[in-house]
């Protein structure tokens, strides 16, 4: 006969997922954070493709130039004040401490790899392409909004977590867009500072659902508004919608059209960073939604 302390024991004693698919996922990220330096920054094609974005941002510098600008002054205190908040909500409010620091010590992290690679691992080569040839690969702002989104995401309930992964990756990505409109970074920068956030808080999101195993239970998608599929299928649509413009973008000035760019690599560009966060983004939503515990 299984005693009543027996069965009262017998949630903690079920298992959380596995660390391998968030391993794999922190080994994909790093393997893509060097090949998109490998390829937009040390080969000719892809500087070519880069710098274009860039200074094709000049023609739409004027429309979108203030609103863009004072949301990049502003975005390391909007950062540290939506993740600090954020972290102490968890902490204070939910009880969540281990979950807490595990989330902060894990954006910290993805900071400190971001300016370490930057300034000491990373060199930008000239390959013949006019450009300035100090290395701004990975971007500092954009790792610094979705670390500060990321962490949030890994200490939300899980009938959250969907909901939340929409609208961190909203506002990483829109981070990393304004940097390139106001001729700040290029696409590759913006898209490997998302790839080194991947990195460092996938194992970190591990250890969250490890030691947090009593509030990681949820009861599926469609248990709530905020776990609704919706906010699987709605970034998939807009990265679709992404990859078509991109597409369209890149084919109207392929080699032998005739067709001179004007502003085809700035969308092009545009269009990668937001395909780059949004399948971060879903990858990690599922990431979570099928590793943590169902009721």
């Amino acid at each position: 006969m299984v005693s009543t302390r027996a069965n009262s024991a017998l949630p903690l004693r079920e298992t959380v997922a596995g660390p391998g698919l968030f391993l794999l996922a922190s080994l994909v990220s790093l393997l893509g954070v060097v090949a998109t330096y490998w390829l937009f920054v040390r080969t000719t094609t892809g500087q070519y493709i880069d710098e274009s974005a860039l200074d094709e941002a000049v023609a739409v510098y004027g429309r979108a130039a203030k609103a863009s600008l004072g949301f990049l002054d502003a975005l390391p205190t909007i950062a540290v004040v939506v993740g600090a908040g954020g972290l102490l909500y968890a902490a204070i409010v939910k009880r969540r401490w281990s979950a807490a620091l595990i989330a902060f010590a894990a954006a910290g992290l993805a900071n400190l790899v971001t300016q370490l690679l930057k300034a000491y691992v990373f060199t930008r080569p000239y390959t013949g392409i006019q450009t300035l040839m100090e290395n701004s690969l990975p971007s500092g702002h954009t790792t610094a909004a979705a670390s500060a989104a990321g962490a949030i995401f890994l200490v939300a309930s899980p009938a959250w977590r969907p909901f939340v992964g929409f609208l961190g990756t909203t506002f990483a990505v829109a981070a990393g867009g304004a940097t390139l409109v106001n001729q700040w970074h290029r696409p590759a920068d913006v898209i490997a500072g998302l790839l080194v956030v991947a990195a460092c808080l996938a194992p970190a999101g591990w250890l969250v659902i490890r030691t947090g195993q009593r509030w990681n239970t949820w009861d599926g998608f469609g248990s709530h508004w905020a776990s609704s599929r919706l906010w699987l299928s709605l970034p998939l649509l807009i990265g679709l919608g992404a990859t078509a413009l991109a597409v369209a973008m890149l084919v109207k000035i392929a080699p032998g059209s005739g067709v001179e760019s004007t502003t085809h690599y700035f969308w092009a560009g545009l269009s990668l960073i937001v395909i780059s966060g949004y399948v971060i983004g879903t990858a990690a939503t599922w990431l979570f939604a099928v590793s943590v515990r169902q009721r």
